[in-house]
């Protein structure tokens, strides 16, 4: 645990990511390789399930270091991170523990099973064995918030750099629904034989944003533009007789999306197939009613009947058990062609081209695109195989300029962590004749400066205080940028904004003259 307590101070440290990469490399090289498991499982999500409730950890730890729970939870505020909270108001510890972190894991998924008093007793007596570092860590554990800032991509870089073994062949054996109670660190990270995973999906290809203007890309001809789609990124995958779904995130849900059990008999064995889970009824419908469906532990005939799902393909990744990731793109696509059209299924279609013939003609279909129910564009170079993890210069995606509406904040709360005492939350509202209706919240798109400037008017121009929650005069506008806007019967405005945040702060324009509930009205007739 010392160690692995050191390897989290460091990278808490710095934010290069060449000194962060040399840590992890470090780390590997000194840890007992089930500590490294255990590590790479923390920093990949898959942390044990918390045995106690982080009520009893704050009631815990009050009690240890004699604060009232007042105090406790104003610290907590302003810290803005529990575990950190925790660590800095105990005592100093009257002892040491040399127990490593995957004994201390194995001892903490033991708990679930025991009392509360015996819970209480290990935990009080792990805080007194450990200093502050390690209890920084331990107490991370025990509230399931373990993010270090450590991403997919940096791990995959150093197990690479440790092992001696290509990225690509890591990111794909850290893929799937492996657990670090039931593998081992040979199993997972050095056997070349992966074959009895038959549900594990192959690593993401992501695009980055378009910086440039699309004729820097050169000849038109080397691209292949398809819609961006308003989804949920996944993999079907069909193998050894079963249909299994992954979500971009790493997260197995197959059982969310019942309809695709019948491609087990419109799809050949040994087929893997990337594309959008889609909202689909004829047309794309809009992100919120696939919302619907996110979340739900299991999914009714009710919600299957009102937000029907399709897979949009638009990558062929396996074909007959075959990995083809480094064929081309434009083979890949006509190997996909014939794959959907022949399968015959409602719940597969194929993602369309945008025919173009110059990136002028291009740029005009482009404005098309919310009424295609499209982000915008994607770019994809013809030649291309299919790569792992976000590289630059072969993918791109190019979005359409989100809608934006002025608004007056008339709510503030503080934010976290480093921003725990500012207020940087804001709700924000739309007028309704002479009343202003609360329509939406945001706390990004400022600059830290003017994050400073609003605390201070907040602070100085509070009209009423609930709870950690205030309200403000009615006088700062703020434009307001979102990528669509869907009907909502849980907001008194009736409307739900996708990705909302600040662009940026009207201090030309009076509160009197912000956009008003018709205004957005017509949005959401024209885009909803």
């Amino acid at each position: 645990m010392e160690r692995f307590a050191q390897l989290i101070s460091q990278l808490d440290q710095t934010t290069k990511t060449s000194v962060r990469l040399s840590a992890l490399v470090s780390y590997f090289q000194e840890a007992d390789e089930q500590d490294i498991l255990w590590a790479v499982a923390l920093f990949t999500g898959r942390r044990p399930k918390r045995p106690m409730t982080t009520k009893q950890l704050r009631a815990w730890a009050g009690e240890v270091a004699g604060l009232p729970s007042w105090l406790f939870e104003e610290s907590y505020h302003i810290v803005g991170d529990l575990a950190e909270t925790i660590a800095l108001i105990l005592p100093p510890p009257d002892g040491s523990s040399t127990r490593s972190l995957t004994e201390w894991i194995h001892e903490l998924i033991e708990l679930r099973s025991k009392e509360e008093e015996v819970q209480k007793s290990w935990v009080l007596g792990a805080w007194k064995s450990l200093d502050a570092s390690q209890r920084f860590v331990f107490n991370k554990l025990l509230t399931g918030g373990f993010r270090i800032g450590v991403s997919q991509k940096m791990m995959t870089k150093a197990l690479a750099q440790y092992l001696q073994v290509d990225e690509a062949s890591i990111a794909h054996r850290l893929m799937g629904n492996w657990d670090p109670q039931k593998t081992s660190f040979d199993e997972l990270l050095r056997s070349e034989d992966h074959g009895d995973d038959q549900s594990k999906p192959y690593p993401f290809y992501l695009a980055y944003p378009l910086e440039t203007e699309p004729e820097d890309l050169g000849d038109p001809s080397d691209w292949q533009a398809e819609w961006k789609w308003d989804g949920i990124r996944g993999q079907v995958i069909v193998r050894g007789g079963a249909v299994y779904v992954w979500s971009r995130g790493e997260e197995l849900v197959t059982d969310k999306y019942p309809e695709y059990a019948s491609f087990f008999d419109s799809l050949p064995d040994g087929t893997v197939i990337d594309g959008e889970i889609l909202a689909y009824d004829g047309e794309p419908l809009n992100f919120q009613v696939l919302q619907t469906r996110v979340g739900r532990k299991s999914v009714s005939k009710k919600t299957l009947s009102e937000a029907p799902v399709v897979l949009m393909a638009y990558d062929l990744l396996e074909v007959d058990g075959r990995d083809i990731r480094h064929l081309p793109m434009s083979e890949r696509r006509v190997l996909l062609e014939k794959l959907v059209n022949s399968a015959t299924n409602d719940a597969l279609r194929l993602s369309p081209l945008v025919n173009f013939n110059s990136w002028e003609a291009l740029t005009a279909l482009r404005e098309e695109s919310r009424s295609r129910k499209s982000e915008g564009i994607m770019l994809k170079r013809k030649d291309s195989p299919y790569r792992v993890g976000r590289k630059r210069g072969d993918w791109w995606k190019w979005k359409i300029d989100p809608l934006t509406i002025d608004a007056v904040m008339i709510y503030a709360m503080r934010g976290h962590g480093r921003r725990a005492n500012l207020y940087t939350d804001y709700t924000f509202a739309v007028w309704d004749g002479e009343e202003l209706i609360p329509f939406t919240k945001a706390y990004s798109g400022l600059t830290d400066a003017e994050f400073r400037k609003v605390d201070a008017f907040v602070k100085k121009n509070t009209v009423e205080r609930f709870g950690p929650v205030r309200s403000v005069k009615a006088e700062l506008v703020f434009e307001i940028a979102f990528e669509g806007i869907a009907k909502s019967s849980r907001h008194k405005s009736g409307v739900a904004l996708r990705f909302p945040r600040m662009k940026r702060w009207r201090q030309d324009k009076p509160a009197s003259e912000a956009n008003t509930i018709d205004d957005l009205n017509a949005l959401l007739e024209q885009y909803g």
